[in-house]
């Protein structure tokens, strides 16, 4: 619409624009001479020129305003197409947002009777479910009860069982008992004569480890000393030249500890060490 304005500014100054310049074109020949001093085309051709410039200057403002008649039209028109556009819009708005509401209501009256009818037949289903459920519980508590009379009958017979077992055990606790005492006191009789026997038998025992003690350190000594023997006799190697079983049982002889894990080189320093006390 600016541009519009403009083009029609424009066209309302081109007819004194154009009047102007057929006014240059017609000024007296003098002043055309007195503008080209140094020569040039003659006034009447460049009158001619002027005119003819003018006729067309002329045409062309003739087409500018017929273009500008129709823009004008056309910009009319498409006010016109616009406002149409803008009613029919209005209008198909109005009718859709109406469809919109009746097909919503539709919609929701639809499914108003949908859940309607899904919950009746959901209410029937559950009806139906409660009572299978509620046959098979009564059906369950009967057989409980059948199973609690079973059980107690058994559990009375339990009972009376019980009863003649305990009366049983009762007797076969006093005829124990009795036999009990009986071997109390044939155990206390032989626990006597156990124990003068183990009192015999530790006094032997003490006697026989003072000899054992003895012959230890008899066998230590003798072992000492052939180990100093051996130790000596360096002709032969000494304790060297035994091997590592003779010397291990040479070193058990004198009493030495840990000689099961000691080399030989070890044990031939541990007895020689051991024969050296008294």
């Amino acid at each position: 619409m600016l541009l519009l304005e403009r083009m029609r500014t424009g066209l309302r100054e081109m007819p004194s624009n154009s009047v102007w310049l057929l006014a240059q074109a017609l000024k007296p020949a003098a002043a055309v001479a007195d503008a080209t001093p140094f020569g040039g085309d003659s006034v009447e051709i460049r009158a001619r020129r002027a005119q003819e410039a003018a006729e067309r200057a002329r045409e062309a403002e003739e087409r500018a305003l017929e273009a500008a008649r129709e823009s004008k039209a056309r910009a009319a028109y498409a006010r016109q197409v616009s406002e149409r556009g803008h009613a029919r819009m209005t209008e198909v708005e109005r009718e859709t947002n109406r469809d919109v509401k009746q097909r919503v209501a539709e919609a929701q009256k639809t499914a108003n009777e949908f859940v309607r009818r899904e919950r009746q037949a959901a209410e029937a289903d559950a009806a139906e479910d409660r009572k299978e459920v509620q046959h098979e519980i009564d059906e369950e508590i009967e057989e409980a009860h059948l199973d609690a009379e079973r059980a107690q009958q058994r559990a009375e017979e339990l009972v009376e069982n019980a009863t003649e077992a305990l009366a049983e055990a009762k007797r076969l606790a006093d005829e124990a008992a009795q036999a009990a005492r009986a071997a109390a006191e044939e155990a206390h009789r032989q626990a006597k004569q156990l124990a003068a026997e183990a009192d015999q038998q530790a006094s032997d025992a003490e006697a026989r480890m003072g000899e054992t003690e003895e012959l230890r350190e008899h066998l230590t000594a003798a072992a000492r000393h052939a180990a100093r023997e051996l130790n000596r006799d360096t002709a032969n190697g000494g304790l060297k030249s035994y091997n590592k079983p003779e010397l291990v049982e040479l070193a058990a002889g004198m009493g030495i500890q840990g000689r099961s894990s000691m080399t030989k080189g070890e044990l031939v320093q541990a007895i020689t060490r051991a024969s050296r006390k008294r």
